[in-house]
Protein backbone atom coordinates (compact mmCIF):
# COMPACT_ATOMS: atom_id res chain seq x y z
CA UNK A 1 0.00 0.00 0.00
CA UNK A 2 1.27 3.24 -1.24
CA UNK A 3 1.77 5.85 2.05
CA UNK A 4 0.66 9.56 1.84
CA UNK A 5 2.20 11.75 4.06
CA UNK A 6 1.05 15.19 4.86
CA UNK A 7 3.75 17.18 2.97
CA UNK A 8 2.59 15.41 -0.18
CA UNK A 9 -1.08 16.43 0.39
CA UNK A 10 0.56 19.97 0.84
CA UNK A 11 2.10 20.06 -2.13
CA UNK A 12 -1.15 18.52 -3.78
CA UNK A 13 -2.95 21.29 -2.54
CA UNK A 14 -0.62 24.06 -3.67
CA UNK A 15 -0.44 22.76 -7.35
CA UNK A 16 -4.21 23.04 -6.92
CA UNK A 17 -4.50 26.40 -5.30
CA UNK A 18 -1.30 28.13 -4.84
CA UNK A 19 -0.30 29.87 -1.94
CA UNK A 20 0.70 33.10 -4.01
CA UNK A 21 -3.25 33.33 -4.84
CA UNK A 22 -4.11 34.19 -1.16
CA UNK A 23 -4.88 37.43 -0.42
CA UNK A 24 -2.11 39.56 1.65
CA UNK A 25 -4.20 39.56 4.55
CA UNK A 26 -4.96 35.71 4.62
CA UNK A 27 -3.57 33.15 6.61
CA UNK A 28 -3.25 29.57 4.50
CA UNK A 29 -1.35 26.14 4.50
CA UNK A 30 -0.59 23.97 7.33
CA UNK A 31 -1.43 25.95 10.65
CA UNK A 32 -0.51 22.94 12.73
CA UNK A 33 1.03 19.42 12.38
CA UNK A 34 3.70 17.06 11.50
CA UNK A 35 4.79 17.03 7.43
CA UNK A 36 6.42 13.97 7.97
CA UNK A 37 3.11 12.39 9.62
CA UNK A 38 1.87 9.76 7.60
CA UNK A 39 -2.00 10.07 6.27
CA UNK A 40 -5.09 8.07 7.86
CA UNK A 41 -7.74 10.06 6.32
CA UNK A 42 -9.10 13.90 5.74
CA UNK A 43 -12.11 15.03 6.94
CA UNK A 44 -12.96 18.37 4.99
CA UNK A 45 -14.82 21.23 6.51
CA UNK A 46 -15.99 24.98 5.93
CA UNK A 47 -14.93 25.67 9.26
CA UNK A 48 -12.27 24.65 12.19
CA UNK A 49 -14.53 24.04 15.16
CA UNK A 50 -14.11 21.80 18.41
CA UNK A 51 -17.09 19.41 16.75
CA UNK A 52 -15.15 18.79 13.75
CA UNK A 53 -12.25 17.79 15.22
CA UNK A 54 -14.07 15.36 17.48
CA UNK A 55 -15.69 14.10 14.44
CA UNK A 56 -12.27 13.44 12.90
CA UNK A 57 -10.88 11.70 16.13
CA UNK A 58 -13.35 9.71 16.30
CA UNK A 59 -13.45 8.39 12.68
CA UNK A 60 -9.57 8.06 13.07
CA UNK A 61 -8.81 10.24 10.70
CA UNK A 62 -5.89 12.64 11.48
CA UNK A 63 -5.87 15.36 8.80
CA UNK A 64 -8.61 18.42 8.55
CA UNK A 65 -9.16 20.58 5.67
CA UNK A 66 -11.25 23.67 6.15
CA UNK A 67 -12.01 26.47 3.68
CA UNK A 68 -11.54 29.52 6.58
CA UNK A 69 -8.10 29.20 8.36
CA UNK A 70 -7.67 28.18 12.06
CA UNK A 71 -4.58 30.79 12.67
CA UNK A 72 -6.29 34.13 11.29
CA UNK A 73 -4.50 36.54 13.20
CA UNK A 74 -0.90 36.18 15.26
CA UNK A 75 -1.35 33.94 18.47
CA UNK A 76 -0.44 36.15 21.40
CA UNK A 77 -1.68 32.76 23.89
CA UNK A 78 -2.97 29.65 23.47
CA UNK A 79 -5.24 28.99 26.30
CA UNK A 80 -7.84 26.02 26.54
CA UNK A 81 -10.47 28.43 28.61
CA UNK A 82 -10.13 29.74 24.95
CA UNK A 83 -12.28 28.46 21.73
CA UNK A 84 -9.23 29.37 19.36
CA UNK A 85 -6.58 27.66 21.88
CA UNK A 86 -8.86 24.98 22.78
CA UNK A 87 -9.22 24.24 18.93
CA UNK A 88 -5.31 23.86 18.60
CA UNK A 89 -4.55 22.10 22.19
CA UNK A 90 -7.38 19.24 20.71
CA UNK A 91 -5.63 19.03 17.39
CA UNK A 92 -1.89 18.71 18.65
CA UNK A 93 -3.12 16.59 21.63
CA UNK A 94 -5.19 14.20 18.91
CA UNK A 95 -2.08 14.42 16.36
CA UNK A 96 -4.85 15.85 13.96
CA UNK A 97 -3.46 18.06 11.25
CA UNK A 98 -5.09 21.60 10.20
CA UNK A 99 -4.92 22.85 7.07
CA UNK A 100 -6.61 25.94 5.79
CA UNK A 101 -7.63 26.75 2.10
CA UNK A 102 -8.90 29.34 1.90
CA UNK A 103 -8.44 33.03 -0.70
CA UNK A 104 -6.24 30.93 -3.12
CA UNK A 105 -9.46 28.06 -3.17
CA UNK A 106 -11.76 31.26 -3.78
CA UNK A 107 -10.32 32.83 -6.56
CA UNK A 108 -8.89 29.85 -8.42
CA UNK A 109 -10.89 28.05 -11.87
CA UNK A 110 -13.54 25.69 -10.16
CA UNK A 111 -12.92 27.09 -6.70
CA UNK A 112 -15.84 28.23 -4.63
CA UNK A 113 -16.92 31.34 -6.95
CA UNK A 114 -16.55 29.11 -10.02
CA UNK A 115 -18.94 26.06 -8.29
CA UNK A 116 -21.99 28.81 -7.27
CA UNK A 117 -21.98 30.33 -10.56
CA UNK A 118 -21.91 26.82 -12.23
CA UNK A 119 -24.87 25.49 -9.21
CA UNK A 120 -26.72 28.62 -10.38
CA UNK A 121 -26.90 27.99 -14.32
CA UNK A 122 -24.14 30.49 -15.00
CA UNK A 123 -22.02 30.13 -18.29
CA UNK A 124 -19.17 31.61 -20.32
CA UNK A 125 -18.03 32.99 -16.38
CA UNK A 126 -15.00 35.67 -16.13
CA UNK A 127 -13.65 36.32 -12.86
CA UNK A 128 -15.41 40.48 -11.57
CA UNK A 129 -11.81 41.43 -10.46
CA UNK A 130 -8.34 40.02 -11.14
CA UNK A 131 -6.25 39.10 -14.86
CA UNK A 132 -6.68 36.10 -16.70
CA UNK A 133 -9.04 33.44 -15.11
CA UNK A 134 -7.86 34.21 -11.23
CA UNK A 135 -9.74 36.47 -9.55
CA UNK A 136 -11.91 37.34 -7.03
CA UNK A 137 -16.12 36.35 -8.09
CA UNK A 138 -17.39 35.59 -11.19
CA UNK A 139 -20.06 36.90 -13.55
CA UNK A 140 -21.55 35.00 -16.92
CA UNK A 141 -24.70 34.54 -18.49
CA UNK A 142 -28.37 32.42 -17.72
CA UNK A 143 -28.29 31.97 -21.23
CA UNK A 144 -31.98 31.57 -21.71
CA UNK A 145 -32.86 33.55 -19.43
CA UNK A 146 -34.94 33.41 -16.41
CA UNK A 147 -37.43 34.83 -14.30
CA UNK A 148 -36.60 36.65 -11.29
CA UNK A 149 -38.65 34.80 -8.94
CA UNK A 150 -37.30 31.67 -10.79
CA UNK A 151 -34.11 32.27 -10.01
CA UNK A 152 -34.50 33.02 -6.19
CA UNK A 153 -36.17 29.81 -6.41
CA UNK A 154 -32.84 27.91 -7.70
CA UNK A 155 -30.56 29.98 -4.92
CA UNK A 156 -32.74 28.92 -2.15
CA UNK A 157 -32.66 25.02 -3.89
CA UNK A 158 -29.28 25.11 -4.58
CA UNK A 159 -27.72 26.50 -0.94
CA UNK A 160 -30.32 24.78 0.82
CA UNK A 161 -31.88 28.13 2.53
CA UNK A 162 -35.15 29.19 3.09
CA UNK A 163 -34.64 33.26 3.45
CA UNK A 164 -32.41 35.55 1.85
CA UNK A 165 -31.70 39.69 2.48
CA UNK A 166 -32.53 41.09 -0.87
CA UNK A 167 -31.39 44.75 -1.66
CA UNK A 168 -32.83 46.95 -4.94
CA UNK A 169 -34.80 45.70 -7.57
CA UNK A 170 -35.36 42.20 -8.57
CA UNK A 171 -35.63 42.16 -12.53
CA UNK A 172 -38.61 40.51 -14.24
CA UNK A 173 -36.15 38.39 -16.58
CA UNK A 174 -32.43 37.83 -15.33
CA UNK A 175 -30.34 37.08 -18.42
CA UNK A 176 -26.75 37.99 -16.65
CA UNK A 177 -25.71 37.40 -13.38
CA UNK A 178 -22.71 38.05 -10.78
CA UNK A 179 -21.49 35.88 -7.36
CA UNK A 180 -19.38 35.76 -5.10
CA UNK A 181 -18.76 33.41 -2.55
CA UNK A 182 -18.17 34.36 1.41
CA UNK A 183 -17.84 38.21 1.80
CA UNK A 184 -19.16 40.49 -1.54
CA UNK A 185 -19.45 44.35 -0.50
CA UNK A 186 -16.44 45.37 -2.22
CA UNK A 187 -17.53 43.80 -5.47
CA UNK A 188 -21.64 44.86 -5.83
CA UNK A 189 -20.10 48.36 -8.06
CA UNK A 190 -17.85 45.99 -9.90
CA UNK A 191 -20.83 44.00 -10.77
CA UNK A 192 -23.19 46.30 -11.37
CA UNK A 193 -20.83 48.08 -13.83
CA UNK A 194 -20.27 44.43 -15.79
CA UNK A 195 -23.73 44.05 -16.37
CA UNK A 196 -24.87 42.46 -13.88
CA UNK A 197 -28.71 42.07 -13.49
CA UNK A 198 -28.24 40.51 -10.00
CA UNK A 199 -25.84 39.94 -7.72
CA UNK A 200 -25.25 37.17 -5.22
CA UNK A 201 -22.95 36.93 -2.49
CA UNK A 202 -22.28 35.86 1.25
CA UNK A 203 -22.11 39.24 2.91
CA UNK A 204 -23.58 42.72 1.78
CA UNK A 205 -22.84 45.43 4.05
CA UNK A 206 -25.59 48.33 4.53
CA UNK A 207 -24.01 50.74 2.67
CA UNK A 208 -23.47 48.60 -0.70
CA UNK A 209 -27.37 48.07 0.07
CA UNK A 210 -28.31 51.49 0.40
CA UNK A 211 -26.00 51.84 -3.04
CA UNK A 212 -27.73 49.41 -5.11
CA UNK A 213 -31.48 50.68 -4.16
CA UNK A 214 -30.63 53.64 -4.90
CA UNK A 215 -29.64 52.01 -8.29
CA UNK A 216 -32.05 49.74 -9.00
CA UNK A 217 -29.79 47.52 -8.80
CA UNK A 218 -30.12 43.87 -7.12
CA UNK A 219 -28.29 42.12 -4.44
CA UNK A 220 -28.73 39.40 -2.48
CA UNK A 221 -27.11 38.43 0.71
CA UNK A 222 -27.54 34.53 1.01
CA UNK A 223 -25.58 33.98 3.86
CA UNK A 224 -21.56 33.61 4.46
CA UNK A 225 -21.69 30.04 5.45
CA UNK A 226 -24.26 28.83 2.44
CA UNK A 227 -22.46 30.33 -0.17
CA UNK A 228 -19.18 29.04 0.57
CA UNK A 229 -20.17 25.20 1.87
CA UNK A 230 -21.93 24.77 -1.41
CA UNK A 231 -17.72 24.82 -2.61
CA UNK A 232 -17.10 21.64 0.27
CA UNK A 233 -18.63 18.44 -2.15
CA UNK A 234 -16.12 19.90 -4.71
CA UNK A 235 -13.06 20.09 -2.11
CA UNK A 236 -13.76 16.89 -1.30
CA UNK A 237 -13.76 15.75 -4.90
CA UNK A 238 -10.72 17.26 -6.00
CA UNK A 239 -9.10 15.93 -2.91
CA UNK A 240 -10.26 12.18 -3.60
CA UNK A 241 -8.71 12.61 -7.00
CA UNK A 242 -5.42 13.65 -5.72
CA UNK A 243 -5.02 10.59 -3.24
CA UNK A 244 -6.24 8.10 -5.66
CA UNK A 245 -3.44 10.19 -8.39
CA UNK A 246 -0.72 8.91 -5.47
CA UNK A 247 -1.51 6.16 -5.24
CA UNK A 248 -2.78 6.02 -1.61
CA UNK A 249 -5.91 4.18 -0.43
CA UNK A 250 -7.23 6.92 2.02
CA UNK A 251 -10.48 8.10 2.95
CA UNK A 252 -11.41 12.06 2.06
CA UNK A 253 -15.12 12.70 3.06
CA UNK A 254 -17.37 16.21 4.12
CA UNK A 255 -17.42 16.75 8.01
CA UNK A 256 -20.86 15.64 8.71
CA UNK A 257 -20.88 17.57 12.15
CA UNK A 258 -20.93 20.93 10.72
CA UNK A 259 -23.76 23.09 10.82
CA UNK A 260 -24.51 26.61 9.79
CA UNK A 261 -23.80 29.16 13.05
CA UNK A 262 -27.06 31.42 12.14
CA UNK A 263 -30.30 29.49 12.88
CA UNK A 264 -33.73 31.80 11.32
CA UNK A 265 -35.67 32.96 14.07
CA UNK A 266 -39.47 34.18 12.95
CA UNK A 267 -41.76 36.60 15.23
CA UNK A 268 -44.34 33.02 14.69
CA UNK A 269 -41.97 30.79 16.94
CA UNK A 270 -41.12 34.22 19.57
CA UNK A 271 -44.10 35.72 19.60
CA UNK A 272 -45.18 38.92 19.25
CA UNK A 273 -42.97 41.71 20.74
CA UNK A 274 -44.16 44.78 22.33
CA UNK A 275 -42.16 47.70 21.33
CA UNK A 276 -41.57 50.91 23.28
CA UNK A 277 -43.89 53.04 20.97
CA UNK A 278 -46.56 50.05 21.85
CA UNK A 279 -46.47 50.88 25.39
Amino acid sequence: MVTLRLRDLLASIEAMAPVALAESWDNVGLMAGDPDQEISGILVALDPTEEVLAEAAAAGMNVIVTHHPAIFHPLKAIRADQPGGRFLMMAIREEIAVIGCHTNFDVIPHGVSDILAARLGLVACDPLTGPGPEGCGRIGDLPDGIEGEAFLRRLFAVLDITTVQQAGTLPDRITRAAVCGGSGSALVETAWRRGAQVFVAGEIKHSEARWAEANKFCVIDAGHYATENVAVPALVARLRETVAARGANVPVRSAASQRNPFVHRTVQEVGAVETTQQR
